[in-house]
């Protein structure tokens, strides 16, 4: 290693290490002024840091898979209009702290627009995570004390952006309810949040077991407050049956009205 490979080495600057012969070389070759030099050469270095950056947020986001809004097919429900769906991929959604709630039967593409969501939340450099209703509950059952739990809800309410999936497709041990209440009341105003669930929202209570209605109409007063649901319907997109699906775009409707405190659901 030369004296200026150590020197780059030192000051951390790796992809100039990388490239800077080359530069030297197509510098001598077309004229390059030192100033045009220098840009080009800390314009590298800085796109490096900044792919790394993102593929840094990609893994700490830990999606299941990749997914874009472009692999949406939206003409398997045209009564969607992309332009309602964009505003879930723009950076408003995070500075207004909102809350999106895909709810439908499986199959339907909700965990797809949710990732889809999440991946374009970090390529605008925002912290993302994601996991599953059954992954939080399986950690929360596994704690067995008080400054665990608070250890596993850290990171779930300093992003901000926060997925969580498949809320309802297995009921939760009646000892996950106080932490999801947690959750969610601890990002509400502070933290965007995406939620996919195939429970209506009448049927929410019947989320924990045991059943907790006053606590799940506390949540979801929280992220209806500055939030939307979006309602998928029809068969599952993975059969690619005949019978296609639509996505409807609405607050909460009057048959699916919150379940009172103190009720069945």
């Amino acid at each position: 290693m030369n004296s200026l490979e150590h020197k780059l080495t030192s000051l951390k600057l790796g992809r100039v290490k990388q490239v800077y012969s080359d530069w030297i070389e197509r510098a001598r070759e077309t004229g390059m002024d030192y100033g045009e030099f220098l840009e080009e050469l800390l314009s590298e270095e800085l796109l490096s840091r900044q792919e790394n950056q993102l593929k840094k947020r990609l893994h700490s986001a830990s999606f299941p898979f990749e997914a874009s809004l472009e692999q949406f097919d939206f003409s398997r429900h045209p009564e969607l209009k992309r332009s309602v769906i964009l505003r879930y991929f723009d950076s408003s959604f995070v500075e207004k702290a909102g809350n999106l709630l895909l709810i439908g039967a499986s199959g339907l593409g909700k965990t797809h627009l949710s990732i889809a969501a999440g991946i374009k939340m970090v390529q605008l450099g925002y912290t993302v995570k994601f996991i599953t209703a059954q992954q939080l509950a399986n950690q929360v059952i596994a704690a067995s004390t008080r400054q665990e739990i608070a250890r596993i809800l850290e990171p779930l309410l300093k992003c901000q952006v926060l997925v969580l999936d498949e809320l309802g497709y297995l009921p939760m041990d009646a000892r996950v309810g106080p932490a999801l209440y947690e959750l969610i009341s601890g990002r509400y105003l502070r933290g965007a949040t995406i939620i996919t669930s195939n429970k209506s929202l009448s049927n929410w209570g019947e989320l924990i077991e045991g059943g907790d209605t006053a606590l799940m109409v506390a949540i979801i007063d929280r992220l209806l407050h500055h939030g939307e649901v979006f309602y998928l319907r029809g068969s599952s997109y993975r059969t690619l049956g005949k019978e296609s699906y639509g996505l409807e775009r609405r607050q909460l409707p009057p048959e699916e009205k919150k379940p009172e405190a103190g009720t069945g659901s």
